[in-house]
């Protein structure tokens, strides 16, 4: 399977959150798993590119040009493939068409915007893949209480929260995405 991780790129984030990802890494290739991501070195993109590789896996990075022109991040230099977009948008294209499902670990405004488009894209019926949110040290505690109150509130149905798992295991992430349960649509969920 082809997962896609999104997450951090910054390189000053407590390195506990980079242990764990990079476990996660070495796991995912450990069951036969490649990665695909936004191609980044540092933080937990990097992280997971390191327990991927650790662990023998394939890893595709997707980054767009303009990072590389302008020395906007550190690219990770030991992709089996590294895939070069013309914009970010591209780029969030080209990860969700080569993955066959998503796991998100901590990260900031890029990682929301990520979650969100794959979240949306699947409530819309535009994919049927697995999402995982990996809640590290109790990152994604108040997004969760968030994604509660506008359910509450039905902003957002309630029967949103099937389409993805919150958990801050491991094993329960890859488990989640490597369930055929995991792949449901809000067609699943409708009342007729």
């Amino acid at each position: 399977m082809k997962i896609c991780v999104f997450g951090a790129a910054s390189p000053t984030i407590d390195p506990r959150y980079i242990e764990e990802v990079e476990k996660l890494g070495r796991e995912m290739a450990k069951r036969g798993h490649s990665l695909v991501f936004g191609g980044g070195g540092n933080g937990l993109m990097g992280a997971a590119a390191r327990g991927v590789r650790d662990g023998g896996g394939e890893i595709v990075g997707v980054i767009p040009k303009f990072f590389d022109n302008e020395s906007i991040e550190a690219i990770c230099d030991f992709c089996t493939e590294l895939v070069y977009t013309e914009t970010m948008r591209e780029r969030k294209q080209v990860m969700e068409d080569r993955c066959d499902a998503f796991i998100v670990v901590p990260g900031g405004i890029g990682t929301f915007e990520e979650f969100f488009e794959v979240l949306t894209l699947k409530q819309l019926c535009r994919h049927n893949k697995p999402i995982a949110v990996y809640n590290i040290l109790g990152y994604y505690n108040e997004l969760n209480e968030t994604m509660k109150s506008a359910m509450a509130k039905n902003f957002i149905r309630e029967n949103c929260s099937d389409l993805y798992m919150i958990t801050d295991s491991p094993e329960e992430v890859l488990s989640y995405v490597e369930s055929p349960e995991a792949e449901r649509t809000v067609r699943d969920l409708k009342d007729g």
